[in-house]
Order: C-alpha cells, then structure tokens, then sequence
C-alpha cells in the first residue's frame, strides 16, 4: 500500500479553513443603510373593548352539536374576526362567524367569560 502525498491534503495550522460564507459580504454594506426612525410618540393602543357582551349555548339547528355564541359585541367586522380568531387560539377550540355572532365549539361558556373579562368587557350576560 502506498501513502498519499501530503500536498494540499489538510490545511496548515496556521491558515484557518475556508468555508462559502454567501453574506459575508453584505456586512461592509451595513453602515450604508439608513437609520432607522424613531418611533411615533405614544404607544398605540389597542382599541377599546366594547361594553357589553351576551354569552349563549346552543343546540339548536346544528345537527346535535353543541356551540358557544357570543352576541351584542359593538365591533366593527374586522374586529369582530380578530377578536374571533384571539378567542380560538387563547381557548383551543373551532370557530366562525354567522353574522354578527362569534360561534364557538362546544360549550365555552365559562372560559369565554373570562376571557372577555380579561379582554376588557365590562358587562357580560352568560345564558
């Protein structure tokens, strides 16, 4: 068995290996974007919660399924689908809109309540 020569095998140790770095470059680029800019004065706020809200269980016309309801929400409709989809991730559960009612699934009653509580609704009527 012959050994191979040792030319170009293994870099030195004194030179570091080379790798492909494809932004590398673009750091010498950094000091040439403009600064960025301040931000307006006062934090925006999110709006504020509507007043009252009217939570329901329903059976009815759903093929034995149940679901939550939630009524009487004075939100515009893209609100109300922000609102809508806040609630499902916050509750873990499916949901749509039918008009002017967010519907739930299942029975959320209890924890919409808290949630909406948490939300800032000050009056809620659960039924």
């Amino acid at each position: 068995m012959s050994k191979k020569s040792g030319k170009g095998s293994s870099p030195s140790p004194s030179q570091p290996p080379t790798f492909h770095a494809p932004f590398a470059g673009l750091a010498s680029l950094r000091d040439a974007l403009p600064a960025r800019e301040a931000p307006a004065p006062g934090a925006p706020r999110e709006p504020k919660a509507p007043p009252r809200a009217v939570v329901r269980y329903e059976r009815k016309g759903r093929g034995g399924k149940e679901a939550t309801l939630v009524e009487q929400l004075a939100l515009s409709p893209r609100e109300r689908s922000e609102w809508l989809l806040a609630m499902k991730q916050a509750l873990g559960c499916g949901g749509s809109l039918e008009g002017e009612a967010l519907v739930l699934q299942g029975d959320q009653r209890a924890r919409v309540r808290a949630w909406l509580q948490a939300r800032g609704v000050s009056r809620i009527s659960v039924g």
